[in-house]
């Protein structure tokens, strides 16, 4: 968010929370992108602000109470004030338990491979609305083809994004198998480390496909200790992903911090993902 944004965002939620008799004298932000994380203090409340035309607030607030009443490791709504999405000054405020961070350790493949299968498992038997994972194929192949919105991308990487997003959707889309609601996005990011277990965050990224597009956002090691994994699907949904983040950072909009930086990094990476395979497919190296 804009500095001016973040000052009103933060305002909006502290003035929330008060008004729900919550003690809300001082913000601190954990987060800035297209939204806003802050813990509110003293009350210990974790609030995200985002504006008024995310229409995804209320999906991930009815999503979160669903899958923390199958029991899955999802970080849970503030207990104190009902679960709902209020909207105050052009914001749209949701509020979390704030959990506190556990000793830093590294968190091992196994764990992480378990954590994101009890998910699944909760997620398998839900039937809500989402799109397709194929959608982000889409929305990058718009980015890629619309100079004005990427112009910092050069000819060469631009081809490279392109033909790969096209043929990555080719490919997956004509495989068909096995799909279910996911997570959409179970980077090391958004999961928490805390003194009840690891649990996921950031439910509005939701899409149904296969497990295998999940895994694809965690580390490699990850994807050995999730059973029934098909490895070459994975390897696919791998470079998919890496393709589509890549174009992203190039977004002319985008506020990822260093993203221009982490572009080019993975431009780079794809190209030696690309090189290490072996696929029929005609992957456009530039």
């Amino acid at each position: 968010m804009q500095a001016s944004e973040v000052r009103r965002a933060v305002a909006a939620a502290m003035s929330t929370a008060s008004a729900l008799g919550l003690t809300a004298d001082d913000a601190v932000v954990l987060h800035d992108s297209n939204k806003l994380t802050l813990r509110l203090l003293p009350c210990d409340v974790l609030a995200r602000v985002a504006p008024v035309a995310d229409q995804v607030a209320q999906f991930e607030v009815e999503l979160a109470q669903r899958l923390a009443e199958a029991g899955c490791p999802v970080a849970a709504l503030e207990p104190r004030v009902e679960p709902r999405v209020h909207e105050r000054d052009g914001f749209v405020i949701t509020l979390w338990t704030y959990y506190e961070p556990v000793t830093p350790r590294e968190v091992s493949p196994a764990d992480y491979a378990h954590a994101l299968e009890r998910l699944h498992a909760g997620m398998r038997g839900l039937d809500v609305p989402t799109p397709h994972f194929t959608e982000r194929i889409e929305q990058a192949q718009r980015l890629v083809a619309n100079r004005d919105r990427t112009p910092a991308l050069a000819d060469a990487d631009r081809e490279l994004l392109g033909g790969t997003l096209r043929n990555l959707r080719r490919v997956l889309g004509e495989r068909g198998g096995a799909e279910q609601l996911l997570h959409g996005e179970p980077h090391p990011g958004n999961l928490l480390s805390t003194g009840d277990g690891l649990l996921f965050i950031d439910l509005e990224t939701c899409c149904r496909g296969p497990v295998e597009f999940d895994l694809a956002h965690a580390p490699e090691e990850v994807g050995e200790h999730y059973p029934g994994v098909d490895q070459e699907l994975l390897r696919q949904c791998r470079i998919l992903v890496l393709a589509v983040i890549t174009t992203w950072r190039w977004d002319r909009d985008d506020q990822f911090p260093n993203g221009r930086r982490l572009g080019t990094e993975w431009l780079g990476q794809m190209r030696a993902a690309l090189e290490r395979e072996s696929w029929p497919q005609p992957w456009p190296w530039p």
